[in-house]
């Protein structure tokens, strides 16, 4: 027994070396093929922040901004002041300022804080909030897709945040990409039971008349009829319907004067709508106006808007701002033959502009209101009648050349009949408003048959 195991023992000791061997020469290849070379051992690999974004991402329109009295409404791509790349708007209570950081998204990781610059916008009417831009400047390296503002400069502390999402972030393809639209409309705050059907179709339709071919409205809330209509323009894409719910955040005050009127805020937000408006179509519209839908920016030299701005623009280059004057028509005065008191337009509510053709002369010797036509890109900041920080020229447009057609109260109530100017520059539409105001009135079942 002994002798016959003395051959097995041989035989494991012999496989056991071959193994060692094959091993050997394993590890042997692994090294000569498989070792990184030295020179890109030198190279240090990119470092990125090991802490991931969070996914608390707002889906509102109006965002409360943790440990502050403040509301945060978007974010958007602006280096068109040196130093800084980004501009939050907001809603800011004056008493409360304090100093911010902005930490930022980088397509994954989370950046280290930055610190903020806080503008105050210099129209507040006397109210306790103000539209405000805080401007960050984002980190080198950073691919930013949200931020989030801080109190304190502990990134960390950012993860229990709500972001905003990113607008008009600049690449390669926004430089060759076509303006989408000529022309927006920018209609700020519509509130309460507002109602005022018939003339809210008579000027959508009119705009698009002119060539407008976007109007974005900020609605709190309205009427059920026009809220009816609305929809309809929304569903066919010339209307943007912006959620606006400054209520269920501040006690909105109804007027413009806060030792008038009271409140929190000035007219639901109104300033900071329409500054966001201009933001949000930046990089889509190449002219935005900014009127309400009581009013239209009637050319009276030209056929349409575009033609209108292409005269301008000729004759002011360099110019991005050009304000247009308020022209009051009083609905109290009735065109007396009633030719355009329409029968199919009996039952739907709100006034018909087509029969309001007696127009006040401004009163020059007081302040007088304007409202705006701009390219986007050369506005900085904006109040109702006036751009607050712009760059490039402005010129104020003749009221010969161009004027708003503003259908409203009387501002100058002492003035007589025979004190009014005739003015029938709308009629130069009627043939073909008319059945365009019929067509969107039938779709939403408003029109008398």
């Amino acid at each position: 027994m002994y002798l016959l195991s003395i051959p097995k023992m041989y035989m494991a000791r012999n496989l056991q070396r071959r193994f060692l061997l094959f091993l050997s020469i394993i590890i042997l290849l692994s090294f000569l093929f498989g070792q990184t070379p030295r020179t890109y051992k030198s190279i240090p690999a990119m470092r990125q922040d090991p802490t991931s974004c969070p996914m608390m991402i707002s889906e509102e329109t109006i965002t409360p901004l943790q440990n502050t009295k403040h509301l945060l409404v978007s974010a958007y791509m602006d280096q068109r002041v040196k130093g800084l790349d980004l501009r939050i708007i907001g809603i800011f209570r004056r008493d409360s300022i304090q100093p911010l950081h902005c930490s930022f998204c980088c397509a994954g990781w989370l950046s280290k804080t930055s610190p903020t610059t806080i503008l105050q916008h210099a129209d507040n009417f006397g109210f306790p909030f103000v539209t405000t831009d805080v401007m960050c400047q984002i980190p080198t390296n950073c691919n930013a897709t949200h931020v989030t503002l801080l109190t304190e400069p502990d990134r960390l502390k950012a993860t229990n945040n709500t972001w905003l999402p990113i607008s008009n972030k600049k690449t390669d393809e926004n430089k060759e990409k076509k303006l989408e639209f000529e022309f927006t409309v920018c209609i700020s705050n519509l509130f309460g039971d507002y109602n005022n059907v018939l003339q809210y179709a008579q000027t959508l339709e009119m705009y698009r008349l002119l060539g407008v071919d976007r109007v974005v409205i900020y609605n709190t809330s309205c009427g059920p009829d026009l809220n009816h209509l609305l929809q309809s323009y929304s569903q066919e894409g010339f209307v943007e319907m912006v959620p606006w719910p400054i209520d269920k955040h501040l006690n909105p005050s109804h007027g413009w004067l806060f030792s008038e009127h009271g409140g929190d805020v000035h007219y639901f937000g109104q300033l900071t709508t329409l500054n966001d408006c201009i933001y949000r179509s930046m990089e889509l519209s190449r002219y935005v106006m900014l009127n309400d839908i009581d009013e239209i920016i009637m050319p009276y030299q030209h056929n349409d808007l575009k033609s209108l701005m292409s005269t301008l623009e000729q004759s002011h280059p360099n110019t991005g701002v050009f304000p247009i004057e308020n022209h009051i028509f009083p609905y109290q005065h009735f065109e007396p033959s009633k030719r355009f008191h329409l029968p199919q337009w009996n039952g739907v509510p709100g006034v018909n502009i087509l029969e309001h053709i007696y127009r006040e002369d401004p009163n020059r010797n007081i302040y007088h209101p304007y409202k705006l036509i701009v390219r986007p890109e050369s506005v900085e900041q904006t109040s109702v009648h006036e751009v607050l920080k712009r760059f490039g020229q402005q010129y104020k447009v003749p009221p010969e050349v161009c004027r708003l057609i503003h259908v409203r109260t009387a501002l100058r109530g002492s003035l007589t009949l025979k004190e009014l100017n005739v003015d029938k520059r709308l009629w130069d539409f009627h043939e073909m408003l008319i059945p365009k105001v019929d067509q969107v009135l039938k779709r939403v079942g408003l029109l008398n048959t």
